[in-house]
């Protein structure tokens, strides 16, 4: 019986180490990611393998956005004109600070046809109370359509009144789509969502899946968080719907986030971006039309921005190049804050050679986790860091889950992206990238303020750490690719 089961043993961890061999270096991964799997594979066999299976499948990228013949032609030709414009030195900034930012705007062009705008007005939401309200409120002043993407829909108290919302919006004969990622919002069952489709709703997942208990497309999730109204108002940032961004979650507390409601031609891009996730996940295609983007014969105001996609569907990590620019265009201070900070080599070497160069570069992360291994990850990541002068700092009012970068009191950025390896190549994300100083002023006033309620670390702190910890941070740093 026991040579049996050492047989039995031994074919398993051969077989691991053939698959782990053929399915991981024939795909030709990042050597970081290759060497995480791997220890996870040899460490766990069988178990391992089948985790692979599950979480380490790469994306199909062949049948993923595909737009039918004359799908958004009016977007793609105004792009390629912008292209023109910015190639000839001739688009005009409102913002003449910006004039030396021209070289990112037009990065984001070619990289991901992100068409920049400059007609915008833009509110900036800290806390969730009074996000909820002006959303709610202009969904209930909804004529012609609402449209919903998030990650996180939760069955409590505040995803309630959002659907009962929806649901009378239905029943008026507003158009209503909410689409909500499989993973994110998993715990929700389908009779929840069943009063707005029974009054004429559309409500749909994305990535499902058609195996119960198992997905094994459950690594790449849609980590979007958008809402637009009559396409002319778009809301996006990291607030999720449920009661914990109220900050209702006993463990975690006050939650501090970062939303934006944009009013403006970037509408366009917002809604635009919708309807690509719409179509590539509901049974019934959006037709596109332009009474999906009405006319805005007025300039909302004067704020310049783009919006910049990403995800698992491109090779070209968008926004993470669009973060990068930000920082090596950096000549005075960098600020950012992000829950989950696990960066690869490209972005802490950028973080550390700024440090280096003179800039005041501070990080602000959680003081508590919702996640103990990124968490763990996260401050392995911060010690290097400091070695490198960066300033880094622990929130503890509450849970941090904004996700926001302010460069000189120039350029900012908002939008749904973690700085992790996670949001830079497996997530779809969307962010905001603004082109405007009072903005950038504005984001940094609250990041200044945010500092009133953290604990900055030092090196001090971080080589006196508990050996426990160190062993936390070490083996959760080898992970980190995977996390």
């Amino acid at each position: 019986m026991m040579l049996l089961l050492e047989q039995i043993v031994a074919v398993i961890t051969a077989g691991n180490l053939v698959l782990a061999a053929v399915l991981i270096f024939m795909e030709r991964r990042n050597i970081a990611a290759t060497w995480a799997w791997l220890m996870v594979l040899l460490f766990l066999p069988g178990i391992g393998f089948l985790f692979y299976l599950i979480f380490g499948q790469r994306l199909s990228k062949k049948k993923l956005y595909r737009l039918r013949q004359g799908e958004f032609s009016h977007f793609r030709a105004a792009v390629d004109k912008q292209k023109k414009l910015l190639e000839q030195g001739e688009l005009q900034v409102n913002d003449l600070a910006m004039e030396r930012h021209r070289d990112m705007i037009f990065m984001n062009v070619v990289s991901d046809g992100a068409y920049y705008t400059q007609d915008n007005a833009i509110q900036v939401f800290a806390e969730g109370h009074s996000l909820f309200d002006l959303m709610f409120k202009q969904i209930a002043e909804a004529k012609e359509h609402v449209h919903l993407l998030y990650y996180i829909f939760n069955d409590d108290e505040l995803g309630t009144q959002l659907v009962q919302l929806l649901t009378k919006k239905a029943r008026e004969g507003v158009e209503v789509r909410l689409l909500y990622d499989a993973v994110g919002s998993a715990g929700v069952p389908s009779r929840f969502f069943r009063p707005l489709v029974e009054a004429g709703g559309e409500v749909v997942s994305f990535f499902p899946s058609s195996i119960p208990f198992l997905n094994f497309r459950v690594n790449f999730r849609n980590h979007r968080k958008l809402t637009i109204i009559d396409g002319k108002s778009g809301y996006i940032g990291g607030f999720n719907i449920g009661d914990e961004y109220l900050g209702k979650d006993k463990k975690l507390g006050y939650w501090r986030d970062t939303h934006l409601l944009i009013e403006g031609k970037a509408v366009y891009m917002l809604q635009a971006r919708f309807f690509l996730d719409w179509n590539l996940s509901a049974p019934k295609r959006i037709q596109e039309s332009f009474a999906y983007f009405p006319e805005m014969n007025e300039p909302q105001g004067t704020i310049g921005c783009q919006i910049v996609s990403s995800g698992p569907n491109s090779e070209k990590q968008q926004i993470k190049h669009a973060f990068l620019k930000m920082i090596y265009k950096a000549r005075k201070k960098i600020y950012l804050q992000t829950p989950y900070f696990i960066p690869d080599d490209s972005m802490l070497t950028a973080l550390k050679m700024a440090a280096m160069s003179g800039v005041d570069v501070r990080v602000m992360v959680p003081g508590r986790p919702d996640h103990l291994m990124v968490f763990w990850a996260t401050h392995s990541y911060l010690g290097e860091l400091l070695k490198s002068g960066v300033r880094c700092y622990l929130y503890e009012k509450g849970f941090m889950h904004a996700k926001t970068m302010v460069v000189d009191t120039q350029l900012s950025s908002v939008g749904t992206a973690n700085v992790d390896i996670r949001s830079f190549k497996l997530n779809f994300e969307t962010n905001v990238f603004l082109y405007d100083s009072q903005m950038a002023k504005q984001l940094e006033e609250l990041f200044e303020a945010d500092l009133e309620d953290c604990r900055e670390m030092t090196m001090e702190e971080y080589l006196n750490r508990p050996l426990r910890s160190r062993m936390q941070e070490s083996l959760t740093r080898l992970l980190s690719p995977i996390l």
